[in-house]
């Protein structure tokens, strides 16, 4: 449960999202969230780097 807080405190605005979804029994909505994030993270990878032609084709 330590890392899980510590994970949360230095996450941001998302780790504030997750903790309101959290404490508003929204348990139904953090995979979906999560989800959002990672295409997100996956999209601004590939624009930072050369691997987004094989990234674009799994779309």
């Amino acid at each position: 449960m330590k890392f899980l807080k510590g994970f949360v405190s230095r996450s941001g605005e998302a780790g504030e999202l997750l903790t309101f979804l959290w404490k508003a029994k929204l348990w139904f909505l953090i995979p979906f969230v999560l989800v959002l994030l990672l295409f997100g993270f996956l999209l601004i990878f590939a624009q930072a780097t050369g691997v987004a032609p094989f990234i674009y084709t799994l779309f």
